[in-house]
């Protein structure tokens, strides 16, 4: 890899390693957990690391420090801090070692603490190294393998990157989650961090042969960075892949859900709503999950609203219609029993409203909500659905409104109700 590419590629993923800190900060102040801290420091630290290794960062550091491989040092303990904190965050995840409080917290502290005295001895025999001369910032690991406190200083750090690595990857390859997003997470990490020992197994022949003064192997030594480079984007996309994942399901189903919110909450009680300029999500790229949620609550405020004017009759009227179709194979596929559940409570919804409208325009003072009818509630397919479900309900019933056998079942429930008028 040139100096040039080595900078375009080093400052890239430095911009995408602040920029998913700082969105991963965002939830920080929402949530503030050990984990998302730990995911917020990795990135931001990650940003660091790639800024100063970059061959620009790399010489302008060697300058402002008067020591042109200065940079190096900074450069690999940072490696190490960033990879021990995906380290430690995957033995946070492990639950096998959250069953056992005392032996988790004994587990963390002795990963820390090892990568501390790698740390630790690598700053010792980096400061006691002879430095001298021009900096490569691609070739320090073979340009000055020669010096024994140099081939000390990196033995320290692929030593403990193999440790660390290789443990992390056995980590995730073996641990079982009910999350399907931290799952995810952790699957990317295990791709990771073999990319990461991909960074050692390049490195270490190259600095073997250069310490006996061969330099045939310097250029895969230079590879090994991008192996590095590689990790670094897979535990990036751990971290923040199935996020952003998360975020554009969200986005889609706050999306999938204005018809239904427009039809019980727009057009029964405007008051309904969390304010007027959240009603089309105009800050759902910082805010999507909170929109979300309050998107759910005021349609079941809605639903709630419109309970006295429900009717069971299109609820009926669609059931009837889809054995009909079914039976003579008609205009569209078979419902399974959920979506016709939700069809029926979008064929009701419609109806109710179209009944709280007439019973509007029919009473002199419209400024007032008018008068339900009597009778008892009629309940609604899905009543009893557990919380944690009713987005999935809501939007089965969304997509429902525009179905053929709802307008089929509104148009026969109205024709009756004239009939019996």
């Amino acid at each position: 890899m040139s100096e040039s590419l080595s900078n375009i590629v080093y400052l890239f993923i430095a911009v995408v390693a602040f920029t998913m800190g700082f969105w991963k900060a965002l939830a920080l102040l929402r949530d503030a957990t050990p984990a998302l801290a730990l995911t917020v420091s990795m990135q931001w630290c990650g940003g660091v690391v790639y800024v100063m290794a970059s061959p620009v960062g790399y010489r302008a550091l060697g300058e402002a420090t008067g020591h042109p491989s200065f940079a190096t040092l900074p450069v690999y303990v940072g490696i190490l801090v960033c990879f021990s904190m995906a380290h430690i965050l995957t033995l946070m995840w492990n639950p096998q070692l959250r069953l056992k409080p005392s032996g988790l917290r004994y587990t963390l502290i002795t990963w820390t603490a090892g990568y501390a005295a790698g740390a630790s001895l690598m700053i010792l025999f980096f400061s006691l190294a002879d430095l001298s001369g021009p900096a490569d910032p691609l070739r320090f690991n073979t340009a000055f393998a020669d010096d024994p406190m140099v081939l000390l200083f990196l033995a320290v750090f692929l030593a403990t990157l193999t440790s660390g690595t290789l443990n992390t990857w056995r980590q995730c390859r073996t641990v079982k989650l009910e999350d399907p997003q931290v799952q995810h997470a952790l699957r990317s990490f295990a791709v990771a961090s073999l990319g990461v020992f991909g960074y050692v197994v390049c490195s270490a022949p190259a600095i073997s042969l250069a310490a006996m003064g061969n330099h045939s192997l310097d250029t895969v030594g230079v590879l090994g960075s991008t192996c590095g480079c590689i990790g670094t984007i897979g535990l990036y996309y751990g971290l923040s892949g199935a996020a952003v994942d998360a975020w554009r399901r969200e986005r889609r189903d706050f999306r999938a859900l204005q018809p239904l919110w427009d039809l019980v909450v727009a057009r029964v009680d405007q008051d309904l709503a969390f304010s007027v300029s959240a009603s089309r999500g105009r800050r759902l790229a910082v805010n999507v999950t909170f929109q979300l949620h309050r998107r759910v609550i005021e349609i079941l405020d809605g639903v709630r609203a419109l309970r006295p004017w429900v009717s069971a009759a299109p609820m009926v009227a669609v059931r009837h219609l889809h054995e009909q179709q079914a039976a003579r194979d008609g205009t569209w596929a078979p419902l399974s029993e959920q979506d016709l559940e939700a069809a029926a409570t979008a064929a009701a919804l419609r109806d109710a409203v179209r009944r709280l409208d007439a019973a509007t325009q029919q009473q002199r003072d419209r400024t007032s909500r008018p008068q339900p009818p009597d009778g008892p509630m009629v309940p609604l397919p899905g009543d009893d659905t557990p919380a944690g479900q009713e987005r999935d309900r809501l939007l089965r019933v969304s997509k429902a409104l525009v179905h053929p056998v709802v307008a089929a079942a509104l148009l026969e429930s109205e024709t009756a109700g004239r009939t019996k008028a």
